[in-house]
């Protein structure tokens, strides 16, 4: 059986007090590697080494490092068959989602990065002939960086990349569920060339163990988490003792709204995608679906009709749809959303069930529930499974309130062939994305994140070099 390893100033090496755990693959309930369980002292280890690399990566030029990134976008490019298996094993994920979306897009953020550092620029400011103020921009120092299960490779990248374009180096602290591609990650960062050090993998848990002793380090001066909003509470306070940079990406409860003249078969296949995509495991999802009063009944038929014939089973079928969630946990308590949204009147229109066919592994049919209002915990929750609700609305005004209604503040979708409406509830809506007419359509220049418990901060393009750089004003007298 393999033993995934922590990474640390360019070795592959065993935890300092030699503990292990299991990875086990969602879909089959087999352990399929042992994992090195990490501690204080690896932690210590880990952020020394990245510490002592930053003397000299952080002085590199932006030339310099983009063709590093260029090499990782390469070789992540030649091993994606390999590393699309390892994520699906991982994460229970199709196999053809992995290969479509999740290794692709990893390569693609460091090809994206490199180019983007290569045209930095910064202020200047001339005080009418008496002096010249210019702006330096240089890099921070260590950055911890803590990467979710829903899409292991992809959102890493999302934060090494930048990261190491800006000239920090990293200590990444990846989730205990899915390993193994932030594993090879490493193996592909040494082949590239990246310098011992600049890029360092401690494998762990959460609370009183590696994430925490991360989060809590002197040395570490930028914590970047993707994750659920609990854990962005826990962070932030532990965070605050040495006054960390941080960036969150958190938890969301995304309304999709369909007005009456929206394109219905568009909304159909986008709203199929939105809700039951990764099983419903992304922050982005569309759970809470609003459609107006006139096109409810067809809509809610045209889409049960839909979410019926998605195929539910063996990740590695080319013809699945929806695989495994993550864990019989995770499952346990997305099926315990269901069973309470029945308790407070929600009706289960199609799903709400483990698929009989299937002997192993842990699975839930696609879910639509209705007759649910806004004080019932599956709308307020956020549940990250393929289970959402679909509630009718008369007026503009009421489903922007209702949108609004929820401590989260992620995403939305809008769907209507009136453009001034979409553009005047875009405006109303509190979310820090909107799509209109669309979802998950992402140019990576703008800005991304979320508003109120779901997150603080913004990554993407310009978004990501404030987080991972410093500024400093130079001022000259003349």
């Amino acid at each position: 059986m393999e033993k995934l390893l922590h990474f640390i100033d360019g070795q592959f090496v065993e935890s300092a007090d030699g503990r292990t755990f299991d990875n086990v693959n969602p879909a089959t309930g087999e352990v399929i590697s042992l994992v090195a369980e990490g501690g204080r002292q690896d932690i210590d280890k880990a952020v020394a080494a990245a510490k002592r690399a930053f003397t000299a990566w952080g002085k590199t030029t932006p030339a310099e490092r983009a063709k590093v990134l260029n090499r990782i976008a390469d070789l992540i490019e030649q091993r994606q068959e390999e590393l699309a298996i390892l994520e699906t094993l991982d994460t229970g994920k199709p196999l053809s989602l992995s290969k479509s979306l999740d290794i692709p897009r990893a390569a693609y953020n460091f090809r994206f990065f490199a180019d983007f550092v290569k045209g930095l620029g910064t202020e200047c400011f001339e005080m009418e002939g008496v002096a010249l103020n210019y702006a330096l921009r240089r890099p921070v120092g260590v950055a911890g960086l803590i990467s979710p299960w829903n899409l292991p490779l992809l959102l890493l990248t999302w934060k090494v990349a930048p990261c190491l374009a800006a000239g920090d180096t990293c200590v990444i602290k990846p989730a205990e569920l899915t390993p193994t591609t932030a594993t090879k990650l490493a193996e592909i960062c040494k082949e590239a060339g990246l310098p011992d050090g600049v890029l360092n993998v401690v494998h762990g848990f959460g609370p009183d163990a590696a994430g925490s002793f991360l989060t809590e380090h002197p040395d570490v001066q930028l914590i970047s988490l993707t994750g659920e909003t609990t854990t962005g509470k826990a962070v932030m306070k532990a965070a605050s003792a040495t006054l960390k940079r941080l960036s969150f990406e958190l938890g969301g409860k995304n309304p999709n709204i369909v007005f009456a003249d929206a394109d219905l078969n568009d909304a159909i296949e986008t709203t199929i995608r939105s809700s039951f995509s990764n099983q419903g495991e992304v922050c982005l999802c569309g759970s809470r679906v609003y459609v107006e009063r006139p096109l409810y009944e067809t809509f809610v038929n045209r889409l049960v009709d839909r979410a019926s014939q998605l195929v539910v089973g063996d990740p590695m079928d080319a013809g699945t749809n929806v695989g495994s969630l993550i864990s019989e946990e995770h499952l346990l308590r997305v099926e315990g959303f269901i069973e309470r949204a029945v308790q407070q009147g929600g009706r289960v229109l199609c799903g709400g069930k483990r698929p009989s066919h299937v002997a192993c592994g842990s699975y839930l049919e696609p879910t639509i529930i209705v007759d649910v209002n806004e004080s019932c915990e599956i709308v307020q929750q956020e549940v990250f499974g393929p289970v959402i609700t679909i509630q009718p609305f008369d007026s503009e005004e009421e489903v922007i309130s209702a949108a609004n209604d929820t401590r989260y503040g992620l995403s939305a979708s809008i769907w209507t062939s009136n453009l001034k409406r979409a553009h005047r509830v875009a405006g109303e809506l509190e979310a820090g994305i909107i799509w209109i007419n669309s979802w998950f359509l992402r140019d990576l220049r703008t800005p991304f994140g979320g508003m109120k418990e779901s997150g603080m901060g913004r990554e993407g393009g310009m978004h990501s070099f404030e987080f991972f750089s410093e500024l400093k004003n130079v001022c000259v007298k003349f």
